[in-house]
Parts: C-alpha cells; sequence; structure tokens
C-alpha cells in the first residue's frame, strides 16, 4: 500500500513579508544585496489584467541566497536596469517566462541566461504545470494562490498580497534544482537548455493588422456594414481604454460591441436600450459610442472592411479534404508520427514540434522530401535542433511511404 504523501502548506516567508521598495535608496540597497547575493535568483511578475490597460508590471519580486527576498514597486521605480546589471552572471528562473519577460523587460530586466520551470515541467511530462500543483507535487509545499487574479495597481497593496507575491519565489530555485536533476536523469537537460534559450530570444510579436476581429462573438456579424461598426467602436474603445488606462472590457464588453453591430442604433436612447450598454463606462461615453456607430454607417462602399483578411498560413486543417485531399493525408501523417513520438517521450505533442509548423511543411512540402530539406524547412518554421534530431527521420519515411503509395 502507497504511503499518502504529506502536504505541508507554506503560509509565511522565511524572513516575514518584506517592504515594497519605492524609492530610489531603496532600490540601491536592493541591487547591492543582490549583486553579493550567490546562485540563481528567482522572479516574478504581478500585472493588473483586466483592470489596467496593457499588460505592465504593477509588482516584482525576487529571491536570491544571500540577499533573501524584493519586493519592487516597478510604478515607483520604473528603471531596473541596474538590478539587471547586479544579476547579470546569474541564471534567472521564472515559471511560465514568456508571460513575465515582455513587461520585466519594459522596466529594463532582460535576462541573459535563464530556467523556466513550467516549461521544465512541459517537457517532464507533468500534467498539470501551474506554479502551485509543481511547487505542491515535485516539493510537497503548498502554495495559496488566491489572489493571481488581483488588481495589483492597487496602492498601497495589502499585506496578504504581498505574502502571496513573496511566496511565489521563495522555493522557486528549490523548484528549479529538483528539476533540473529530473532534466538531467530523463536525458532532456540539452532540450530544456535549447528550449529556454528560444523563449529568451524570441522577438515580440508583429502588431495584428485588423486586432478589432479577435472581439468575442463577432462571428455572429454577418455582413461589411455590420463589420465596420464592429471595427468602429473597437477603435473607440481603445482610444479611451488607453488614455483612461483601464481594460478595454471594463470600458465597454465585447457584447455591447457585437450587440450594436446587429441592432444598428440610430439614437442614444436605441444604444440605451442594448442590454450590454448599461455599465457606467458605457453610459459615459455614448456619445462617442453613437459617433462611432454614425461613422460606420456613413462609410462609402469602398471603405468597408473585407468580410475576412487573408492568412500567411495553410487554411484551417477541417478544410483541408476538400481542397486538397493529399495535404489532409500528409498533415494526418505527420501528425501521427509526432504525437507516437510525444507519448514516447512524456510530453505534450506542441512541445515536441509546434502544430502550425507540421500544417505549414504538410500544406506546402519541400518538393524533394529529404531529411535534409524537411529540417531545413522545419528549422525556418522555429524547430530547435533536438526537436529535429526526433521528429525528422519519421515525419520523412511517414510522408515517403504516401509517396510510394500514390496517396499524396
Amino acid at each position: 500500500m502507497t504511503e499518502e504523501r504529506t502536504i505541508v502548506p507554506l503560509l509565511e516567508p522565511r524572513e516575514g513579508i518584506p517592504p515594497v521598495i519605492a524609492d530610489a535608496e531603496g532600490l540601491a540597497e536592493t541591487v547591492a544585496a543582490f549583486a553579493a547575493g550567490s546562485g540563481p535568483v528567482a522572479v516574478d511578475a504581478e500585472r493588473a489584467s483586466g483592470y489596467r490597460y496593457g499588460n505592465r508590471a504593477y509588482l516584482v519580486q525576487l529571491r536570491r541566497a544571500g540577499a533573501g527576498t524584493a519586493l519592487i514597486d516597478p510604478i515607483a521605480c520604473p528603471d531596473l536596469s541596474a538590478l539587471n546589471e547586479a544579476v547579470a552572471d546569474a541564471e534567472i528562473v521564472l515559471h511560465a517566462a514568456s508571460q513575465d519577460l515582455p513587461c520585466l523587460a519594459e522596466v529594463g530586466f532582460r535576462p541573459h541566461d535563464m530556467f523556466d520551470t513550467e516549461l521544465a515541467g512541459r517537457l517532464l511530462g507533468y500534467e498539470r504545470v501551474g506554479l502551485g500543483t509543481m511547487v505542491e507535487t515535485v516539493l510537497g509545499l503548498r502554495l495559496e494562490k488566491g489572489h493571481s487574479a488581483a488588481d495589483w495597481s492597487t496602492r498601497p497593496l495589502p499585506e496578504d498580497w504581498l505574502r502571496y507575491a513573496a511566496l511565489d519565489v521563495e522555493v522557486l530555485v528549490e523548484l528549479r534544482d529538483v528539476l533540473q536533476e529530473e532534466l538531467t536523469e530523463s536525458g532532456k537537460l540539452g532540450w530544456a537548455g535549447e528550449e529556454f534559450s528560444a523563449v529568451l530570444n524570441m522577438p515580440s510579436p508583429a502588431p495584428r493588422s485588423d486586432p478589432w476581429r479577435r472581439t468575442s462573438g463577432i462571428h455572429k456579424v454577418r455582413n461589411v456594414r455590420a463589420l465596420a461598426i464592429v471595427r468602429e467602436l473597437w477603435t473607440m474603445r481603445d482610444r479611451i481604454a488607453r488614455e483612461s488606462d483601464l481594460a478595454p472590457g471594463r470600458v465597454l464588453p465585447d457584447a455591447a460591441i457585437v450587440a450594436a453591430a446587429l441592432d444598428v442604433p440610430r439614437t442614444k436612447k436605441a444604444l440605451t436600450e442594448i442590454s450590454a450598454f448599461t455599465g457606467r463606462s458605457a453610459r459615459r461615453y455614448m456619445g462617442d459610442w453613437l459617433a462611432a456607430v454614425t461613422r460606420a454607417r456613413s462609410l462609402p462602399d469602398g471603405q468597408l472592411p473585407q468580410p475576412s483578411t487573408p492568412g500567411d498560413g495553410p487554411p484551417p486543417a477541417n478544410r483541408w479534404a476538400d481542397r486538397d485531399p493529399a495535404a489532409a493525408k500528409r498533415l494526418q501523417a505527420a501528425k501521427s508520427v509526432v504525437a507516437a513520438l510525444a507519448d514516447e517521450h512524456r510530453m505534450p505533442t506542441e512541445n515536441l514540434l509546434q502544430p502550425d509548423a507540421i500544417r505549414r511543411l504538410t500544406w506546402e512540402p519541400p518538393e524533394e522530401i529529404t531529411e535534409e530539406s524537411v529540417a531545413d524547412r522545419l528549422r525556418k518554421l522555429g524547430a530547435r535542433e533536438w526537436q529535429l534530431s526526433l521528429t525528422v527521420h519519421p515525419i520523412v519515411k511517414a510522408l515517403s511511404r504516401l509517396q510510394l503509395k500514390g496517396d499524396i
């Protein structure tokens, strides 16, 4: 009979809750302390997603042996480049680094070397890789995770929020140490290193050409005049949200934009009769919303948006069988190969090879399918060398088998 593991609640930081650093003197002392510390540096950032415009950091937490834990207010101390320089030679430990790196870069903190405990967990085959679950599964400690969705732009920050924030980096280095051992034992440490480097060097995504098309519920809008209303309302909302430093959804919900596009209100009274326009922020800018709808209604046909924008990639996979049956067979063959390999190596399929890379490869394969040509195509699509070493040969074998059968 397996003995049940005892989980120990992690309730208080070891040295207590540190004061929030919010001035130049305190920041300088922190820089000196972390420069004198040793070993990896655990880092986390708290944002105000859903409350404020954008994804800036409103609290940065760090912990290092010999320096303890620091909580920094990046609004009061918006330049952390000196801290970044002080720990430039250290490995920075983050959980789900791709979420925090952009907001850390905004305040001048850009790691040169990194360990991502979430990504390590994925490569090791952990089914659930949230920080709380990983800490509990790997270390036998239970973190309280009640404030992850809080409005971290609040000032002053409540004590229980600060306790939560300090605990988020309390055992991150210990978690990293165990995961590194597991990566080494499983032969995946080199793979993880390539993945960490790829995340660190990932370029910022290009701005979307038509971000308004991501409005939730836009699929209900069936004609281009109504799409113009969505576009004009979305653009007006975005301007107001940016100027007010509010999350766009708190200014006007997507449901209101779609409802107005479907109803085409012509007066303020008609707007107020749409239930989604009854919120305080929605009512405050009623004149702006009506102006946006009126502008969309009066646009000449040549300025109306297209029903959809052509993508730079393959069509949705569910249309392949009709549009290109041979490509559909190639996709199924390659996906089956990658799924089997992912299962063999105990990791999610998308971490073994990105689904988009598989789709692009099989929609427009090289003229001659060889290991060299397939590896070159996948490399250009962002695949790492460890991924190529595992997937290229079996993918080429599967696609070549289809060619021999005359299926492609």
